[in-house]
């Protein structure tokens, strides 16, 4: 979600966007501290400079400027509108001495990183041409013992917690599947064909009840992405459906109903591997946490 493709986007879309994306740092803010924790267990040194590939709007940035205060940031993305956004929330966070932007396309390129220790790619690195080749610039650009963390999500969260509702969400899930390529790999062959030692992947289950104040309009943009994306694709009973929650005056309105907002993120710890082998893996297989 913090990233996305570029030749699909125009300005309007990229400013709805960027709206979704603060709107998903909203919602699902506090368990990105969760995330930046299980990174920071990840690292064997306290990173000093820290690199986000396709920050987007800086929900991510943010969360690492808060995890490890004595580094850092560097964030990277290709729209001077997302890093504006970006710029201004560190700013009004207090964080804007430690955050340098940088503009670039990571399709053309890695830029020079000044030499990153930990590096974070969130929902972006499906959407490059070419991960495998910026995996390998990645590789290089880390110490040897640095660390890569790549997360991904399961698709847009689900929203509606009544059953007809999550039965809707589900085919609408469903239709997305089919009418596209999968959302993202399993990273962790691709990694190792890149020269990382995959050190560890989870799974982290988001769970937020009582949905917080901005998931209505959070609702709302799910399911009119749904509504545009999937009108042929779906019953009509279904985009009658949709229709329904987000007209503003029906009583099925999304603003009479109770949401909770669900879904999954995986995430991976990959290890530039120190030369000869110096650091020692534990005995037997590596734990994959579920």
């Amino acid at each position: 979600m913090e990233g996305h493709h570029h030749h699909e986007h125009h300005h309007g879309d990229e400013s709805a966007l960027a709206d979704l994306l603060d709107l998903d740092a909203e919602v699902l803010g506090p368990f990105l501290d969760e995330l930046t924790a299980w990174v920071g267990e990840q690292a064997d040194r306290t990173p000093r400079t820290v690199a986000d590939l396709g920050a987007g709007t800086g929900t991510g940035t943010l969360a690492l400027a808060r995890r490890f205060p004595a580094a850092d940031i560097v964030a990277v993305d290709r729209s001077p509108l997302m890093l504006d956004r970006l710029r201004a929330a560190a700013r009004g966070q207090g964080l804007g001495e430690r955050v340098r932007l940088l503009q670039t396309d990571l399709d053309a390129a890695l830029p020079p990183l000044g030499a990153p220790d930990l590096v974070w790619a969130a929902a972006s690195l499906h959407h490059v041409e070419d991960p495998a080749r910026l995996l390998r610039e990645v590789h290089a650009a880390l110490p040897p013992g640095g660390l890569l963390a790549v997360v991904e999500m399961d698709g847009m969260p689900r929203l509606l917690s009544d059953e007809a509702g999550a039965a809707l969400e589900a085919r609408c899930r469903e239709a997305l599947a089919g009418s596209g390529p999968d959302p993202y790999p399993d990273w962790g062959p691709v990694l190792a064909a890149a020269g990382f030692e995959v050190a560890a992947r989870r799974d982290f289950p988001v769970e937020v009840r009582p949905a917080p104040p901005g998931a209505v309009r959070y609702a709302r943009a799910v399911l009119s992405g749904y509504r545009s994306r999937l009108a042929g694709h779906l019953a009509a009973a279904d985009l009658a459906a949709l229709d329904r929650l987000l007209s503003a005056d029906s009583p099925e309105s999304l603003r009479h109903r109770e949401l909770v907002v669900r879904g999954t993120r995986t995430a991976w710890a990959a290890r530039r591997p120190a030369p000869g082998g110096a650091r020692v893996l534990p005995a037997g297989p590596i734990r994959w946490d579920a």
